[in-house]
């Protein structure tokens, strides 16, 4: 089964008229991109947007085999008016299937927003899923999925305004290490070029430009995901929401907290409501600086906020403020520890993403034990970031990759 995307952008396309932000002001040449609209082999078409004649022509295709044409969300604005030739668009109620003279059966599939999702399966039997912009599906089992075979060989979502979705699939068994997921309904969210395809590589899936034909069931260079992430920044540097974001698409996440609750302090409490009402619903927390035998237990993805907060821990378990103590074994044990964390993350096979703070890069500080704290933390960054295949470093909320 062959599918050209005519377009891959949101329904007001990309750039948006008169919009100056930077996303859409960079957007221009191969980075532009048109609504999303889908052509499959030629004689299915998936919503019919302004210029999908055109378009299609541009891909070496032509709109004259169309047999059918199907409308997966409302289309706002003027009416689209329907070149000659081509099917009146229509749509087909959830759960109903509509089968096609070719041997291609479209099942629609339900959503928790406006819309359909549609579910095609091709002649010999590669199946492909195509979900509306701001749509997830709805009903999904887990572990059971809404297919009869699973998982798909391809999905094509909107994985940067709906990466939820994208772990609902996971978690119902629909989306595989070799489901080939390719983002569409791009916006200006996210400024295109390397920083939209590093994101979608964090959700193991990928961009194409508009025009682009793809074979379905085809062996592709799926994005890995990396197993292990650190992301350093300053104060307020959003190293935080950096590390959030990329585990969205996943379908469990725990998130341990190291700080505590710090009982009586107001500010501090107000930080940790502000990052709970963040995180999405089915994340669960646990407030722990026992790390490494997390590290060593099966289960979902961890995300480790953070290790500077980890390190005052075990600083003060140590006494290391204190020069006497910190001479007389404190160090010795500190290393220990740093150590036994970092054989930890070598060893373990679940997903982790960690946040640390990047402290080394401002004013030297005035005590002997805020430099002690601050030589300490630069070691520790950098024993925990040799054990990882991304390392990212985020700066006024730009995420530079240091390392994969």
């Amino acid at each position: 089964m062959e599918l050209t995307l005519l377009g891959t952008g949101a329904p007001e396309g990309l750039p948006l008229s008169g919009c100056p932000c930077a996303a859409c002001a960079t957007a221009l040449g191969g980075a532009a991109r048109a609504a999303t609209a889908l052509l499959v082999d030629g004689v299915l078409l998936l919503d019919l947007t302004p210029g999908a004649a055109f378009a299609a022509a541009r891909a070496g295709h032509s709109l004259g085999g169309v047999r059918q044409v199907l409308l997966s969300h409302p289309h706002d604005g003027p009416a689209v008016e329907v070149p000659a030739g081509l099917p009146q668009p229509g749509r087909v109620a959830d759960g109903r299937e509509l089968a096609l003279l070719t041997g291609h059966r479209v099942r629609a599939v339900a959503l928790d927003a406006p819309g359909t999702g549609y579910e095609v399966t091709g002649p010999d039997g590669e199946r492909l899923l195509y979900l509306p912009p701001g749509g997830a599906p709805a009903g999904l089992a887990e572990g059971n999925g809404s297919a009869e075979h699973l998982p798909y060989e391809m999905v094509v979502a909107d994985v940067v305004g709906r990466p939820d979705g994208l772990a609902r699939l996971r978690a119902a068994g629909a989306v595989g290490p070799t489901t080939d997921v390719v983002a569409v309904h791009i916006g200006h969210e996210v400024p295109p070029g390397r920083e939209l395809t590093r994101r979608l590589a964090a959700a193991g899936a990928r961009a194409v430009p508009d025009g682009t034909t793809l074979v379905v069931g085809a062996c592709e260079d799926v994005p890995d995901v990396p197993r292990r992430t650190l992301v350093i920044g300053g104060a307020r540097s959003g190293k935080s929401v950096e590390a959030e974001r990329r585990l969205e698409s996943f379908p469990e996440v725990l998130y341990v907290a190291t700080g505590g609750t710090r009982n009586g302090d107001t500010e501090w409490a107000q930080r940790v409501s502000l990052h709970r009402e963040r995180r999405p619903g089915s994340w669960r927390t646990t407030e722990t600086c026992d790390l490494v035998p997390l590290f060593a237990e099966d289960g979902p993805a961890l995300l480790i906020d953070c290790l500077s907060l980890w390190l005052t821990h075990v600083m003060d378990e140590v006494r290391a403020w204190d020069d006497a103590e910190w001479a007389g074994g404190g160090e010795r044990e500190l290393r220990a520890r740093v150590a036994g964390l970092a054989a930890a993350v070598r060893a373990t096979r679940r997903t982790v993403v960690a946040v640390s703070n990047e402290v080394g890069s401002g004013i030297v500080p005035a005590t002997a034990s805020g430099r002690r704290y601050r030589d300490e933390l630069g070691r520790l960054n950098a024993a925990f970031a040799a054990e990882c295949e991304h390392v990212l470093l985020v700066v006024a909320g730009q995420a530079l990759p240091l390392r994969g």
